[in-house]
């Protein structure tokens, strides 16, 4: 399949455009399971609570901001290049009480303005397949994770089960991109959405490109019959 315009400048202006409505379109589009995928994904990190956790592609910050709900991590920097999804995730973080301990600036995932080794984990909720090229911020991911630090990305997949594969397609190519018109008035993301996820590469050639930036005991773990897979990972 060819693969969509990833270009950071058109990916930002789009999701810029839909960034008002775009935790609600969560919602719809998933019946609410984005919360448990999102849980499970803070879950697997194993952290104390004393933790720093660097949130990439945090959009309106639904991760960084579960992170502290679960008080998992002590501090939490979300990075993301759409200007108006931080917009709204800083007013999530300051409506939940946690401006002091939620952080959000803009920045590339490929060059992300953290120092080297000063994260003890990082999570990616569903943004790794909009970079233009994932390989390289998956070395700067590791470049930002200390020794041992562990790794945590959620990611559309497509599932296996022939009856539930079949109908989720059909969904996913028809009825998510008519949804997502309608509610936010946006002509191009949601049809963008089944194409994105369509050219992001398959499990075991994404566990390739974790193992090649630094990571070891990488695993793919299917979510809800494989419509997500959970990516674990820890730094070398």
């Amino acid at each position: 399949m060819t693969s969509p315009d990833k270009s950071p400048d058109r990916i930002a202006s789009m999701f810029d455009a839909i960034a008002p409505r775009y935790d609600l379109l969560n919602r719809v589009l998933s019946a609410g399971i984005d919360r448990r995928w999102r849980a499970r994904a803070i879950r697997s990190l194993q952290l104390t609570g004393r933790e720093t956790l660097l949130d990439v592609c945090t959009g309106t910050a639904d991760m960084a901001l579960e992170a502290r709900a679960t008080d998992a991590a002590a501090r939490v920097l979300g990075v993301d290049f759409a200007a108006a999804m931080l917009s709204f995730g800083l007013q999530k973080v300051r409506g939940a009480g946690e401006s002091a301990r939620v952080t959000l600036v803009r920045g590339d995932a490929m060059r992300l303005p953290v120092l080297d080794a000063s994260a003890d984990a990082v999570t990616v909720a569903f943004g790794i397949r909009n970079v233009q090229q994932p390989e390289v911020a998956c070395v700067d991911m590791a470049r930002a994770l200390r020794s041992g630090g562990r790794l945590a990305i959620l990611e559309f997949g497509v599932p296996r089960l022939p009856g539930i594969s079949t109908l989720y397609l059909w969904y996913f190519k028809y009825l998510l991109p008519l949804v997502g018109r309608v509610m936010s008035g946006h002509s191009v993301a949601y049809s963008y959405l089944p194409a994105s996820v369509g050219s992001f590469p398959p499990p075991a050639e994404f566990m390739t490109i974790l193992r090649r930036a630094g990571f070891t005991d990488v695993r793919a773990d299917p979510l809800t019959f494989g419509i997500v897979y959970l990516y674990t990972a820890r730094r070398l």
